[in-house]
């Protein structure tokens, strides 16, 4: 068995991927080339890298207890990885056993005659089991139905915004879409298979789905891929229009309220927008000096857009300059969000800081410091004046690699709650439709349900993998998650 360049890298990034770190993930991928490797993601398994590397382990201890003369050594203590690769460690170490051993051997043979027969025994792996979530109910299993079909890590779900229809997509390069209107019986599935033409046929892209969006009245959804494509279908699975014009991977895709346009973002520093009826882009907008990371419709004609250059752009189709440019970040600011009326502006970013901005002025309303690692996702509730709960305070929550959850008052630029309950990175929030609840998705294996008001958490779920999203369906009765290991679930609200 012998390794290749490109599977090695293959490997160790999808290692970044797994534990969290997914713009360096992205990084080492564009500066590796994993886009141009026709490595299969689908055939990787989860956590392949360090499974690799611990059956390293194994043969390494194996190896060297055994001696010259084919006899077995005695290994007091297991390899660590570093002891592995340093031969003059292994070999002290291995001397200094093997005289613990001749001195116990002879002792043994003073008091008994007898030999000792060596035993070899492979390094021993723990888990740590979590304990029970104090002050909250956990979800019985006729509340959840667990989807499986996914071969690799399943990064994103969205519920369809009129029935119960949720897509998800992975790094397997598929998206499914999941009924889960029908209780009777196991939800159907659909699989969109994201294929390229090679040679004049149409094969599998090998690729991760990273984004998708429904529109407004559910009848088409849009996918973006790692490999370079956004991609409309249909309900019946069939694609309608495939929009090729980025240079490399797509890392955010986004409808408009009216449905007529999709503006993407991508590797190659640009964001697009599309019309969706033709297939065609309508406008390409090259103002970020390194990758865009993520954009949100203002308007059905304006959108803002953020990247890895610490930059936040307004943007207008039909300029040719941006409508306003925000700066202030310090480093790569991962998402951006638009309050329910398109005022404020809110960003989050790697140098730990939450910024709330407005077209009104050049520098940040706010400058909300309060978390202790990179800030990963952002959400605005859908309440406040001019929403269908005018009368709930308008929130926007924050979710850090630092295991938190904050939720903030935007009005006076004050934390209101401190969610702790996470004990890894948490990838993401969502709002009930109502604005009462919010769940949160973590690396943890849980999804908690958290009181907006009160911020007690109310209700708690542990899958079986590091959860990358959490979404809401339209009536508030479910929620899906979606997970590293494969697994898509649903929680039902109503039972519980």
């Amino acid at each position: 068995m012998a390794f290749s360049s490109d599977e090695l890298n293959f490997l160790v990034y999808r290692y970044l991927q797994e534990s969290g770190f997914q713009h360096s993930a992205y990084t080492f991928g564009l500066e590796s080339h994993i886009s141009q490797s026709n490595i299969n993601g689908a055939l990787v398994p989860p956590a392949a890298l360090i499974s690799l590397i611990q059956k390293g382990l194994y043969y390494t201890e194996a190896e060297i207890c055994v001696g010259e003369d084919g006899s077995e050594l005695r290994l007091l203590e297991s390899l660590s990885l570093i002891d592995a690769v340093m031969p003059e460690i292994v070999a002290s170490r291995q001397s200094q056993n093997q005289q613990k051993q001749n001195v116990a051997k002879n002792e043994s043979q003073e008091t008994s005659g007898e030999e000792d027969t060596a035993i070899v025994t492979p390094a021993v792996t723990s888990t740590e089991t979590m304990e029970p979530c104090r002050n909250c109910i956990e979800t019985q299993s006729d509340t959840l139905t667990i989807l499986k079909g996914h071969e690799s890590e399943v990064f994103i779900c969205a519920w369809n915004p009129t029935t119960d229809l949720l897509a998800s997509g992975s790094g397997d390069s598929t998206a499914r879409i999941w009924d889960m209107a029908d209780s009777s019986g196991s939800p159907s599935q659909l699989i969109l298979r994201h294929c390229i033409k090679k040679g004049g046929t149409e094969v599998p892209s090998n690729k991760d789905v990273t984004s998708l969006d429904w529109n407004r009245d559910g009848t088409l959804l849009a996918t973006g891929s790692y490999d370079g494509y956004a991609r409309i279908w249909m309900l019946n699975g069939r694609v309608s229009s495939t929009l090729g014009h980025h240079k490399g991977p797509i890392f955010a895709v986004k409808w408009n309220k009216r449905g007529n346009y999709i503006l993407t973002a991508g590797v190659d520093k640009t964001t697009i927008i599309w019309d969706a009826a033709s297939g065609q882009y309508k406008q390409q907008f090259a103002f970020h000096t390194a990758p865009a990371l993520d954009v949100d419709w203002q308007t059905n004609n304006s959108f803002a857009s953020c990247g890895t250059d610490q930059c936040i752009h307004v943007c207008r189709l039909g300029l040719d300059r941006p409508v306003k440019s925000f700066y202030g970040h310090t480093n790569e600011v991962n998402a951006i969000k638009w309050d329910p009326q398109g005022n404020l502006l809110a960003s989050c970013s790697d140098d730990m800081t939450l910024k709330i901005w407005s077209m009104k002025q050049d520098t940040w309303v706010h400058n909300l410091q309060a978390h202790t690692k990179e800030i990963y996702t952002i959400k605005w509730s859908p309440t406040g004046p001019g929403t269908a709960n005018p009368n709930m305070n308008l929130i926007l929550a924050s979710a850090s690699f630092d295991s938190t959850v904050l939720l903030w008052d935007v009005e006076r630029g004050a934390c209101i709650h401190a969610l702790t309950k996470h004990t890894e990175p948490v990838f993401s929030v969502a709002f009930s439709p109502d604005g009462k609840y919010m769940a949160s998705g973590s690396f943890d294996k849980f999804v908690h349900l958290w009181s907006t008001q009160s911020g007690q958490l109310v209700h708690s779920y542990k899958g079986t993998g590091g959860i990358f999203e959490v979404c809401w369906n339209s009536r508030g009765d479910k929620i899906g998650a979606s997970a590293s290991d494969g697994s898509v679930f649903v929680l039902d609200l109503r039972e519980l």
